[in-house]
Formats: structure tokens, sequence, C-alpha cells
């Protein structure tokens, strides 16, 4: 397994990290944690697909990022002068999921005995704002159109890498929710991909036949 999260790490504190986490598995469905949790823990995934939940206004979960293998979450329980907060979403297992959790005490522990573990929270929390600055350079800069091509992009490389077709069993409010639109905008853009031949609507599923066609539009 590539960790993103540990490549600041030597061979020896990344081999010491994993040995210290503790393996969990997930059934489809089954929420790893939730909004307003207790922040106590990073979640390497090592198997499986979640998506990042918040509550709207109205009551509704809207879906801010799909994680991978090799992602992770939960880096901010880590920081020590902040351990009173909160979850600030939910996490929602996909398809059956096995993540390794590392607990802040661990973390504070493998510290304590070598501070080039310090590295490894700078490298979460940096890598978390590169992501949320792109997006938010998206969200401002980039119409909804070419989000979505974008989007589809990185679920492709997500759920079938140099694969084609490629299978992406979300639904187009899930999309909606990862660009940033209303529903039947997205449903208009992903009708005129259909006629096109680049992807095939199915219900709960966007079917990629031609992600060449779509690193075009997304200018990948």
């Amino acid at each position: 397994m590539e960790w993103r999260l540990l490549a600041s790490l030597a061979e020896r504190e990344r081999r010491e990290i994993l040995a210290a986490a503790r393996r969990r598995s997930f059934d489809r469905g089954e929420v790893l944690v939730h909004d307003g949790d207790p922040a106590d823990s990073l979640h390497l995934i090592v198997e499986g697909r979640v998506a990042v939940q918040v509550s709207t206004p109205s009551g509704e979960q809207a879906t801010l990022n799909i994680l991978s293998p090799g992602d992770y979450f939960g880096e901010l329980s880590l920081v020590r002068q902040d351990r009173e907060r909160r979850r600030t979403a939910s996490v929602v297992a996909l398809e059956p999921v096995t993540t390794l959790v590392v607990s802040a005490a661990t973390f504070d522990a493998l510290c304590a005995r070598d501070p080039t573990f310090d590295q490894l929270l700078i490298s979460a929390l940096a890598g978390r704002i590169e992501q949320l600055s792109a997006r938010l350079l998206d969200a401002l800069y980039t119409g909804l159109d070419r989000r979505l091509y974008r989007c589809l992009v990185e679920l492709a490389n997500v759920y079938g890498p140099g694969e084609d077709p490629v299978i992406i069993p979300l639904t187009q409010q899930h999309l909606a929710d990862l660009v940033g639109g209303a529903r039947p905008t997205v449903n208009q853009v992903l009708r005129k991909l259909n006629e096109q031949e680049i992807v095939e609507l199915q219900r709960g599923r966007v079917i990629v036949y031609d992600a060449s066609a779509l690193r075009r539009k997304a200018g990948r």
C-alpha cells in the first residue's frame, strides 16, 4: 500500500506507526465516525471507499469528498493543543472498508520517543490545506460543467485507474454535492455527455466510456 500521508517519514518510522495502528473493518453503509463525535484518532484507509458527509441547514446529508485506499481522515485529532475538538463531518462506508486507526494517545507516545513523527502531522495538515485551496479555486473560478468533468476524471481514477469503461457507483445527487451544484443542472451536463457517448447514465451510477475525452474537456 502506498500511503501518501507517510511519504515524509523514513522507512523505519513508517513501519513503526503502522505497527502501532489498530485495524478496523466496517460494512457497507456503516458510519466510521459521526459528526460531533470526539476527534480522537486518525484513520488510514486500507480497503474500500468512504464518503465524507455533512448535514445541511435543511437537515439533509451532503457529500463533500470520496476517499479511497491510501487516503486518510481525522488528522486534526492529532493536534495536541486542541484535543477537545469534535468531528466536523461523518464518514460513511460506500462498500466494505478496512482502516488502520492511530489514536491520539498512540501518536503522542510516538512523538515523545521520536519528534520526527511531528512531520507526519505537518504533512497531513499541509496536504489537506492544498486540497481545500484547490477546491475553493475551482468553486470560485471554474464553471460547473468543467467542475463536473474534473470530478468525473478524479472519480474514474478512484474507481478504476487505467480501466475502460469505469463504473462510478454514485448517484447524481452525490455528484451534485461534490461539485457544489444543483442536481437538475448536473443532470443536464451528464445528459450531454451521454449523447456524446462519453458516459452512460444508469440508476445510481455513471459509466465512463471515454476517459480521454473527459480529460480533454476537463483541461487535464
